[in-house]
């Protein structure tokens, strides 16, 4: 996990730098931030939190290898982008990557199937988002097939990949990572989670489909997803307030993702009924709402990948130092989003590299923390 993390950064990194020098196509830097780093990092996260929602044991080995063949196949993609590659290898990596999509999926079912008890409901919602991701891919392969519909294709793609695969994981993820965070269990949210998957996963079908062939479709799916949002943001400042949301770093800056995820809900209604560019919110959606997810998400599980069992000093430390700043670093990744709405790509994609920047002093810091403290 911790390997998979570190080239996530990178690769995130890589496309932030690239993005703010203008270098490379556009599709090709987000592919390279896509298919090489959320990709592999959601397939590791789904791995490593399934067993823990199921009650079974560690994954085996043929599931360990799933995230570093996805980030082969997510270069490949990014180099047909390119132009360093032939356009029949970005073929080849959708392929590749729907493969991986059905292992994984059909080991999530299975690792249900085995559950002591009833499994924890979030299970369902990886299972989702893998689902929307095997939709995208195959959306690719019929790219080659029927090129007359390569721009509804490409919607429904676009549109499956950032609010299927990371939007119904992120939200199966965050009603239990955030709480964890605070130390502070919520016990309305495995209701959430039971309540909600399906008004999420069929409105997220919706919206994409919408989004490529028939728009009216596509606000409705939006609007749906802005209630189920806006419902797990209100429960969480019932829950804690708004002042504990804010003193936490990492509180604040998975609030800042479920904020940037509102904001690009709105920004993708005013997509569909053609008001906004594709491009712009694309950006919006990395800076504003994947970037603060992911930083937030690592900066309270890469103590626990790095020193898993009972919680210890050393592990406390490091999540302190990860945690710090973290309300500032949202604070930048959203600026960034509005930046890219706005059609700032150069200041946009500057906000987010600086927030990247942030982050990297705070690991390089939290990853002082030797092995024999505490």
């Amino acid at each position: 996990m911790q390997r998979t993390a570190a080239y996530t950064l990178l690769a995130l990194a890589a496309s932030a730098i690239l993005a703010a020098a203008g270098i490379g196509t556009p599709v090709a830097v987000a592919h390279l931030a896509f298919a090489v780093g959320i990709v592999p990092l959601i397939f590791a996260a789904i791995a490593f939190f399934v067993p823990v929602l199921t009650r079974t044991g560690d994954p085996d080995r043929r599931i360990r290898w799933l995230p570093p063949i996805a980030r082969l196949a997510g270069l490949l993609a990014a180099g047909a982008m390119a132009g360093l590659l032939p356009r029949a290898a970005l073929h080849a990596a959708a392929l590749a990557d729907l493969v991986l999509a059905i292992v994984l999926l059909h080991w999530i079912g299975a690792r249900a199937g085995q559950s002591l008890g009833s499994p924890h409901p979030g299970w369902r919602w990886y299972g989702a988002a893998l689902a929307s991701f095997v939709l995208a891919l195959m959306a690719v392969l019929a790219m080659a097939l029927a090129p007359g519909q390569w721009a509804a294709l490409r919607s429904f793609h676009l549109h499956l990949n950032t609010l299927g695969l990371v939007g119904l994981a992120a939200l199966g993820t965050l009603p239990v990572l955030l709480p964890t965070a605070l130390a502070a269990p919520d016990p309305d949210a495995g209701g959430w989670l039971h309540r909600r998957l399906w008004p999420a996963a069929g409105a997220t079908l919706a919206l994409a489909t919408g989004a490529a062939l028939f728009w009216p479709f596509a606000v409705g799916g939006g609007a749906v997803l802005l209630v189920v949002v806006l419902g797990l943001a209100a429960q969480w400042l019932r829950r804690y307030g708004m002042v504990r949301l804010a003193g936490d770093g990492v509180a604040a800056s998975l609030m800042a993702a479920l904020v940037g995820l509102l904001v690009m809900l709105l920004a993708g209604a005013l997509h569909a009924v053609g008001m906004q560019p594709a491009a712009p919110s694309v950006g919006a959606w990395a800076a504003g709402f994947l970037l603060p997810l992911v930083t937030g998400a690592l900066s309270q599980l890469l103590p626990v990948w790095r020193w898993p069992g009972p919680a210890t000093t050393r592990r406390t430390a490091m999540r302190e130092r990860l945690a710090r700043g973290g309300g500032l670093r949202g604070l930048l990744f959203l600026a960034a989003g509005g930046a890219f709405l706005c059609g700032g790509e150069a200041p946009a994609a500057g906000l987010a590299f600086a927030g990247l920047v942030l982050f990297a002093f705070a690991l390089a810091d939290a990853l002082r923390v030797s092995r024999s403290t505490g």
